[in-house]
């Protein structure tokens, strides 16, 4: 079991930071990383640098058309750029990224299922190539980034388990799961929901390490594009 054909193409923005149009099967989600140089009242008494995430659907990334509004700033989108921007915040050294932050805007241009998935897998990468830039610009004394993260979907789909789910699946899965890891396999974030039926530990057990060798080929395909790093 596999997840979806995975690609990107970074660079897609000329004037951000770092960019990056990620897609996982029919879902497209594009994300930039816009760099800041203040940062929240709160990292300021810290003494640390901000990451953030903002998650927004186009009206017509769907089947039908979703209010300009409601798409941006409803309940979901809130959620999930909550989501995001801990996931990112899990890979990188705060202390070291100085008085700044970056926001990682996600648009989802085609939604396919996944979509909070695939917004952090793609907003790791524009990240990462922001990061890049200003290392190479000297503006990062430090390299802040402590390794990559990844996230995938997986669920249990008429009493089988599914990695990755389109949107076919997850409308009308048993269960579903969201899972947020680092390289490492560590967890950064899991999201579980039985839908229909409620799911055992052993299938939860199951689903999760599916959801590990599913992030470990997403990460793959992130290093391709992001391409070498500074070790510090």
């Amino acid at each position: 079991m596999t997840i979806r054909p995975t690609s990107g193409v970074k660079g897609y923005i000329k004037h951000a930071e770092g960019s990056c149009l990620f897609s996982m099967g029919n879902t497209k989600v594009l994300c930039v990383a816009s760099v800041e140089d203040k940062v929240p009242p709160h990292a300021e008494e810290k003494n640390i640098g901000w990451v953030t995430g903002e998650y927004a659907m186009l009206p017509r990334a769907g089947d039908r058309r979703t209010p300009r509004g409601r798409a941006s700033t409803g309940g979901r989108a809130q959620e999930i750029s909550r989501l995001v921007g801990r996931a990112l915040r899990g890979v990188v050294d705060l202390s070291k990224l100085g008085r700044r932050t970056i926001t990682v805007d996600c648009d989802v241009i085609q939604a396919d299922g996944g979509t909070r998935t695939a917004s952090v897998n793609g907003g790791m990468v524009a990240l990462a190539l922001a990061l890049k830039k200003l290392r190479k610009g000297g503006a990062l004394p430090q390299w802040p980034l402590k390794g990559f993260v990844g996230a995938v979907s997986v669920g249990i789909y008429k009493g089988k388990p599914v990695l990755d789910l389109d949107y076919v699946k997850d409308s009308g899965a048993d269960s579903d799961i969201n899972v947020v890891m680092t390289h490492k396999g560590e967890l950064v974030e899991v999201q579980g929901t039985a839908e229909k039926e409620p799911f055992s530990e052993k299938e939860f057990l199951t689903l999760l390490r599916l959801a590990k060798g599913g992030i470990r080929k997403i990460i793959e395909v992130q290093k391709k594009l992001i391409g070498p790093m500074p070790k510090s």
